[in-house]
């Protein structure tokens, strides 16, 4: 039989909608065709190719959203510090702090608590729930 991972009892998590997870350092948002279609349905853009010329990157075979030049998504709206697309966002937004980079020890789940406000707060989030958002984004 195969060993608990440390976080068998489950994990506290509840955005705290700070938007800080948007924002900062440069970095990725991997998106897939489906989730591209989605987010340009949700800003009202009916040209998908439109879309991705605007909002997303090439990077070598993936694609990610692109960011403003100090790293900040360009579908978040800096006036309200909340998502412009938030029911429409990529299964990457959708998992955090779920993903693997960030359940590896019980130390990088502390750094996640230190960089996120709401990583370590509010809900308790079983097994069962952490490896469902897990398996859908591996980072």
């Amino acid at each position: 039989m195969s060993e608990k991972p440390w976080y068998h009892e489950g994990l506290n998590f509840t955005c705290s909608g700070c938007g800080d997870c948007c924002t900062g350092a440069p970095g990725y948002v991997w998106v897939n065709q489906e989730e591209i279609n989605k987010l340009a349905e949700a800003v009202g853009i009916e040209d998908v190719d439109e879309f991705e010329k605007l909002y997303v990157r090439k990077v070598g075979i993936r694609r990610s959203l692109k960011e403003f030049p100090n790293g900040d998504c360009l579908l978040f709206d800096t006036d309200t510090r909340k998502c412009s697309v938030y029911e429409a966002r990529p299964r990457q937004c959708r998992t955090w702090p779920f993903w693997d980079s960030n359940l590896r020890t019980p130390e990088d789940w502390k750094e996640t608590c230190r960089v996120c406000k709401g990583s370590g707060e509010g809900k308790l989030h079983s097994l069962v729930e952490i490896e469902t958002q897990r398996r859908v984004m591996k980072i």
